[in-house]
């Protein structure tokens, strides 16, 4: 009875095993996956997976992701809560074709940036005030992003360009409003919500403010404007180099 329950166990595992093992590629489908990738992915992820929008995939390791299944779910069905989207048009062969080229690009190292990660953090902190509208590790107050991995999802180009231009690169819905309201008071904020009756804002304090739209004299969209001063004439370009590297190694912990 015992030899039985060993080989159920062994058979169950050979299973297991085949559901998280990734197919068998050919030089062809890797080509189609280089293909794939840059139609699909290479918005987001950088032609050569060094990231921008998106998480850079020239890390040996990858957040979510424990094996080659849990890449293809992710591929599948997007990131919930994320800006990841779900490629359900693409077959599985498709999908698979991807995986073999992420991995590919995997074995590439990633270039040493030149910053001083140490001398980033002082500027983070002092310099460049920073953590007046970031977090980092549950430190800092304000409305800007979180920045605790920041390095995970966004590379050094694009750290770089937020940190010039900051207007050039805001998330997806972010928007700087102008508020009157009709006593006179005047508020400018980030937008948090909007609907056809009304809008809520969270000022430079954080704090919420939410008004009906027939409270309000005027209401002023800024597209492509950032609350966050751009720092090509505050930081010299060593120091932003060393601001770069210093965000660029937060991670997520592995």
């Amino acid at each position: 009875m015992a030899f039985k329950g060993m080989v159920i166990l062994f058979i169950l595992l050979m299973f297991i095993g085949t559901q998280n093992a990734q197919p068998a590629f050919d030089q062809e489908e890797s080509s189609r996956g280089k293909k794939l990738y840059i139609g699909h992915c290479s918005l987001c992820h950088g032609v050569d997976g060094s990231g921008g929008r998106g998480p850079a995939l020239t890390q040996a390791w990858l957040r979510r992701q424990a094996n080659a299944r849990a890449v293809f779910n992710t591929i599948r069905s997007g990131v919930e809560g994320g800006e990841m989207p779900g490629f359900w048009l693409l077959s599985d062969n498709e999908i698979w074709d991807i995986i073999r080229f992420v991995r590919e690009m995997n074995s590439s190292a990633n270039a040493r940036l030149p910053g001083d990660a140490e001398k980033g953090k002082a500027i983070y902190l002092s310099k460049g005030n920073c953590n007046a509208c970031h977090i980092v590790n549950g430190a800092g107050t304000g409305i800007g992003p979180d920045l605790s991995t920041i390095g995970g999802r966004r590379n050094a180009i694009y750290l770089r360009e937020s940190l010039i231009d900051p207007g050039k690169s805001l998330p997806d819905g972010f928007l700087v409003v102008n508020l009157i309201l009709k006593d006179g008071r005047k508020l400018r904020g980030v937008r948090v919500n909007e609907d056809s009756f009304t809008i809520q804002i969270h000022d430079a304090s954080r704090r919420l403010h939410s008004y009906r739209k027939d409270e309000l004299k005027e209401l002023k969209k800024e597209f492509g404007v950032s609350t966050m001063p751009g720092y090509r004439d505050i930081l010299t370009d060593s120091e932003l180099d060393d601001l770069v590297a210093y965000l660029a190694g937060l991670r997520e912990p592995r």
